[in-house]
Formats: C-alpha cells, sequence, structure tokens
C-alpha cells in the first residue's frame, strides 16, 4: 500500500511543485493581450499570491464573520485552595486554553517584552498552535458545546494571525 500526499500547499503554506502549473497560468492569464510597442519591454503583471490552506470546510472561510464566543457557563462557587490567594476561583478549561494561547502572541511579536523588545519567533508560535490543537483533538466529544465553539474560534483567530505575520 502507497500513501501519497494529494494536498496543494505545503505545511508552510507554499504551493508544492505539482501544482506550479496552476500559479504560470493565473500569471499568464494576467498579462495583457496586446503586443508591446517595439522596443518596449513587455509589461507582467505581479504574481498572485497563493490562498492559504484550509484544513475543512469553514463558514468563516467562506466569507462569513465568525460568530462572537459564546458566553462562559454560569461558574461554581469559587473554592478556597489552602495557602492560595482569596477570591480564586477553580481553573477551569477556558484558563487552561487561554494559558496556552498567551504566549502565540508573544512570539507573533504583537507583545512586548518588559525591555520593550519584541519576542517575534514564528517556530514558537506554530508550537504552541499545534499544542492548542492537540487540546482539541483530545477533548473532542468531552467539551460543552461552549467550550467547543471557544476553543475552535481561539484557533481560528490565532491561526489567521499566524498566517498574516507568516506572510
Amino acid at each position: 500500500m502507497k500513501v501519497t500526499d494529494k494536498r496543494m500547499f505545503t505545511p508552510e503554506g507554499e504551493l508544492r511543485e505539482e501544482y506550479r502549473f496552476l500559479e504560470e497560468k493565473s500569471t499568464a492569464a494576467q498579462i495583457a493581450p496586446a503586443t508591446p510597442a517595439a522596443g518596449a519591454a513587455p509589461v507582467q503583471a505581479p504574481p498572485v499570491p497563493a490562498p492559504p490552506r484550509q484544513e475543512r470546510s469553514d463558514p468563516r472561510a467562506q466569507g462569513r464573520p465568525p460568530a462572537p464566543p459564546a458566553p462562559a457557563p454560569p461558574a461554581a462557587p469559587p473554592i478556597e485552595l489552602p495557602g492560595g490567594p482569596p477570591g480564586l476561583g477553580a481553573p477551569t478549561f477556558y484558563d487552561l486554553a487561554a494559558i496556552l494561547a498567551e504566549p502565540v502572541a508573544l512570539y507573533l511579536g504583537d507583545l512586548e517584552l518588559e525591555d520593550g523588545q519584541p519576542a517575534e519567533n514564528l517556530e514558537m508560535a506554530r508550537m504552541h498552535l499545534d499544542l492548542l490543537d492537540v487540546l482539541r483533538q483530545k477533548t473532542a466529544g468531552n467539551l460543552t458545546a461552549q467550550e467547543a465553539a471557544f476553543l475552535e474560534d481561539l484557533l481560528y483567530r490565532l491561526r489567521v494571525r499566524y498566517v498574516q505575520k507568516r506572510g
């Protein structure tokens, strides 16, 4: 049995070699059909960037705005932990997702360090995005509808920001 990857784009978002002819066709279609004047250099349109890879059909990817995140379910009465600061409740799934998502903004350069320098590191941002995706996969079927929608929306927004930074 042989498994062949038939996707058009690499994990980095580049067009695979087998599909380069599509890029050439789109560039050729944009070149003006009129012949240039004698001695003038031919004018070519700039290449069209490849569209971002979409893993599955998502209503947000079809031009519709993403739905706002669902409100958090009512919290249980806070549990006081011995030795912990008063007033903090038990950690929730939302807290876990937020802790895993916070470094993404830092590594995308959206947040600055205390010394005012950006800490842009796209590989680390990608790793934290992958960790959030692992969380989504491993908790599938065990989350409430609000938690699942929150995690999907969080992943979508962070991925869009990552693609914008990656270029």
